[in-house]
């Protein structure tokens, strides 16, 4: 029983040290991006690590989660394939979130559709199921919602930006409300397939990551 007992004790002290590492890294390049994006003369070489910037925070959140396995590896691919498939109807017929194009800050493309993106909604759908997961909310269907009205909000945040820095481009350069409510019906459905996984509790980095998404999109909105 004393041998059981130290494991847990060793496993739950290295998973907080994990969790605090994962932290530390989320905010810290969350801050020196904000000061990057900022710096004339160098918000070139910020928009140009953009892509890795993306890569690094997948392999932190993925690095911070409770009890990694199989199960977990299917749905951050199944989220990626989603994200970038719904990416890809957008972009060719305009049925989803209207009519767009990408620009060169997102990196390589498929089709004319980052890699990247998929990586991007994986990182937003688990945060927003992990920080819904450890709120007092206990319905799932509203946890769902609320879930999903936040990333329709962060997505409010992030358009202006992501027009200005060259992540993507709105024919006529028009926001179609048609985007929001694809964003909101298209999260919720991710948000639904994170709730039928039944991941078991998970750390505070990623609802961490979400709050920083905000502070990030809002900063530079404000500057630029």
């Amino acid at each position: 029983m004393e041998g059981s007992e130290d494991l847990n004790t060793q496993l739950s002290t290295g998973s907080v040290k994990t969790e605090r590492i994962a932290i530390i890294i989320i905010i810290l390049f969350h801050t020196v991006g904000i000061i990057g994006f900022n710096l004339p003369g160098i918000d070139t070489v910020f928009l140009d690590i953009v892509p890795w910037h993306l890569l690094l925070m997948a392999a932190v959140i993925i690095r911070s989660h409770n009890r990694p396995d199989a199960k977990f590896g299917l749905f951050a691919l199944l989220l990626f394939m989603l994200g970038f498939s719904a990416e890809l109807i957008g972009v060719h017929t305009g049925w989803l979130f209207g009519s767009y194009t990408y620009g060169k800050t997102l990196g390589i493309k498929l089709f004319n559709v980052p890699l990247m993106i998929g990586v991007n909604w994986f990182l937003l759908i688990y945060a927003t199921g992990v920080l819904m997961q450890r709120s007092r909310v206990k319905n799932v269907y509203a946890r769902i919602l609320v879930g999903a009205l936040l990333l329709v909000l962060l997505d409010i945040l992030i358009e202006p930006v992501a027009i200005h820095f060259d992540y993507w481009h709105w024919t006529g350069d028009a926001i179609p409300i048609k985007n929001y409510f694809c964003w909101f019906a298209v999260s919720g459905l991710m948000l639904f397939i994170f709730e039928k996984f039944k991941f078991p509790p998970q750390s505070k980095a990623a609802p961490v990551l979400l709050l920083m998404e905000f502070v990030f999109f809002m900063i530079l909105g404000l500057v630029n």
